[in-house]
């Protein structure tokens, strides 16, 4: 579950009509912070559960290298996304390669592609629509593909200069919710960080 949603989560980019605030414009904010830190408060609104399931943590995105995910609540885990697959970090402090599913490596390839600012083939799997300007915009994402849409039944992103909340609607009534927060750009890794994404 927590796979799925991270995969597609920060699908924050989408063409518009020439003129308004579109591709060119959030792209351009996008890849003006290189990396960013931050919390995250995560809640899962199941059908079959009177509350949601909340976790939190930290996190850092960095272009060009991936996403670096540590849960602290309700337990720790350290996870990894980068172009070679999702690892988790074990005891020792080693990363560990996590079992790919089928597909997981293409939809890993396309949250990557969000990442560093490429939009290319975004469209083969949603329909896409941007409403706001560059510091209020919401961005709706309804799945076009036949295997996104057995699971979604839209991804609904907000922000300002930076991805701020997202939502994921599934078919089945189930949502999640993820708000980012205490976000803080930078320019380079620390050392701590260097040495994740170099294992």
């Amino acid at each position: 579950m927590m796979k799925r949603w991270m995969i597609l989560a920060l699908f924050a980019l989408a063409p518009c009509a020439a003129g308004a605030f579109g591709l060119d414009q959030l792209q351009a904010q996008l890849r003006a912070t290189p990396i960013v830190r931050g919390s995250f408060v995560q809640q899962k609104f199941l059908r079959a559960l009177p509350q949601p399931l909340t976790s939190r943590g930290d996190f850092t995105l960095a272009q060009g290298k991936g996403l670096l995910w540590q849960l602290t609540s309700p337990f720790a885990q350290d996870l990894r996304i980068t172009p070679q697959g999702i690892a988790k970090r074990d005891a020792q402090g080693q990363w560990q390669a996590l079992p790919q599913q089928m597909g997981a490596s293409r939809e890993t390839g396309i949250f990557l592609a969000v990442l560093a600012g490429d939009t290319h083939g975004l469209q083969e799997n949603f329909d896409i629509s941007l409403a706001g300007d560059a510091q209020d915009w919401t961005m709706t994402m309804k799945p076009s593909s036949a295997l996104l849409s057995q699971v979604f039944d839209a991804i609904v992103i907000q922000g300002d200069t930076l991805v701020r909340r997202i939502e994921l609607r599934e078919t089945q009534g189930d949502r999640t919710v993820l708000q980012l927060q205490d976000l803080q750009a930078a320019r380079q890794l620390n050392a701590e960080e260097q040495r994740a994404y170099a294992q």
